[in-house]
């Protein structure tokens, strides 16, 4: 039997559109808020379409000897173009880009996920140092 963990997906994003890129500085002040920002299709264009589209992004950090990740948090995207017109007629989209603020004392990892919903789960890491 298969888990969820099972059916994420990874790849170099500079290549593959789906996957999530995390941009943060490598290393962080200890106790002080920082910026994450995760955006998808930074070097390969994803649509956004009705049909094909991101639906959210999640983030978690987890930090180095602990036991569990926190999640940070979460962004739905639900503006993909569709209105009572049809597929594509409407002028609003959202876009898959999330910037999220933190503080921690201690260096982990950042892990980001996203969801196509045709190309199912994707998800990256970055490393961050606490000086």
């Amino acid at each position: 039997m298969s888990t969820l963990k099972d059916h994420f997906q990874s790849a170099d994003w500079k290549k593959e559109k789906h996957v999530p890129v995390i941009e943060v500085t490598d290393k962080v002040k200890k106790g002080e808020f920082f910026d994450v920002k995760v955006t998808l299709g930074k070097e390969v264009a994803h649509p956004n379409k009705t049909e094909h589209h991101i639906r959210w992004i999640d983030v978690y950090f987890f930090p180095q000897g602990g036991k569990f990740p926190y999640h940070i948090g979460k962004a739905e995207f639900n503006a993909h173009g569709e209105s009572t017109e049809g597929p594509d007629t409407s002028t609003v989209y959202t876009h898959h880009q999330v910037v999220l603020s933190f503080k921690t004392d201690h260096p982990g990892t950042i892990y980001a996920a996203s969801y196509c919903n045709i190309h199912g789960l994707w998800e990256n890491s970055k490393d961050i140092d606490v000086l």
